[in-house]
């Protein structure tokens, strides 16, 4: 159909490396292109510690099952669920939920009635709905969102756990004339304003039942 398709078709696990380095050009590309996923309500939850010291990558390896590709590979990246991140911009946010782990790896309007989405599909038990998916030709071509600078996202060697308060502003700012400029649904909103919108309640107070009368988190 077209090359990124064939790329992904042609998938496979890689356990063995050169030596030859990813330059930081083609590891900033890399780094985009994960950051340009779809991210549930824009919360943007992904943070990603990219791990160069060889102590550091040894340890990882035997604490993934000694696995030496972890030390060979030119590039060794954890990716976590980061809610730390939200939580200083919004102090007084409601964490720690069970559907905030969900919301923040997938889109998925589909959860808002989970049980009667699964009564409809004849789900049975054990089994969840986490999100629907579209496919189509576009019959529009909106304006691409901005995404989080990389500087709030990409931790050396270890997490940064303090928030660059400028960096921040600066990314607020864009949103905001992202959302006054863009050719619908214009507002007037910043990013940190909207997670604390989101994040100033509880989404989906129904999730952590609905997961465990499935089968699910019951331990």
């Amino acid at each position: 159909m077209n090359q990124t398709i064939d790329l992904i078709l042609s998938h496979r696990s890689i356990r063995q490396f050169t030596a030859e380095p990813i330059v930081p050009q083609q590891l900033d590309v890399i780094l985009a292109a994960a950051q340009s996923a779809s991210t549930s309500s824009f919360l943007q939850v992904t943070s990603i510690v990219r791990v160069s010291e060889p102590e550091a990558r040894q340890q990882l390896a035997m604490l993934a099952g000694n696995q030496p590709y972890v030390v060979q590979a030119a590039e060794f990246l954890v990716f976590c669920a980061d809610y730390h991140r939200h939580s200083q911009i919004v102090p007084e946010a409601q964490t720690g939920y069970a559907e905030q782990l969900l919301i923040g790896v997938y889109i998925g309007g589909i959860r808002n009635h989970p049980a009667e989405v699964s009564e409809l599909l004849g789900l049975p038990h054990q089994v969840i709905p986490l999100f629907g998916l579209c496919l189509g030709h576009p019959a529009q071509q909106p304006e691409q969102k901005p995404r989080l600078p990389r500087g709030l996202v990409v931790h050396q060697e270890r997490y940064q756990h303090e928030l660059d308060r400028d960096l921040l502003a600066r990314y607020d700012q864009q949103i905001a004339d992202y959302y006054q400029a863009r050719s619908s649904n214009n507002k007037q909103q910043t990013w940190s304003s909207q997670i604390r919108a989101i994040l100033g309640k509880e989404s989906r107070p129904f999730m952590l039942g609905f997961l465990q009368s499935r089968g699910f988190n019951l331990k």
